[in-house]
């Protein structure tokens, strides 16, 4: 897989009112450099929070999770 072909993750800023789509390989260190750039180092960007939600579901699932304890 080349770099044009990597997966996209949305970054969002709340504070920058931004959505920025960065490359999976990337996404800890643009977040990281944003936050440190332009918060001081608080953490205010983030994944896109329903893209969080939606990778835990589905880890949750694979790891029977969610199934009855029947």
């Amino acid at each position: 897989m080349t770099d044009d072909d990597a997966p996209e993750v949305p970054v969002v800023c709340e504070a920058c009112d931004t959505t920025t789509r960065v490359p999976l390989s990337e996404v800890a260190d643009a977040i990281e450099r944003h936050n440190e750039q332009v918060h001081d180092g608080d953490d205010i960007a983030q994944v896109d929070p329903e893209i969080v939600k939606h990778v835990t579901d589905l880890a949750a699932k694979d790891m029977s999770v969610f199934e009855d304890e029947a």
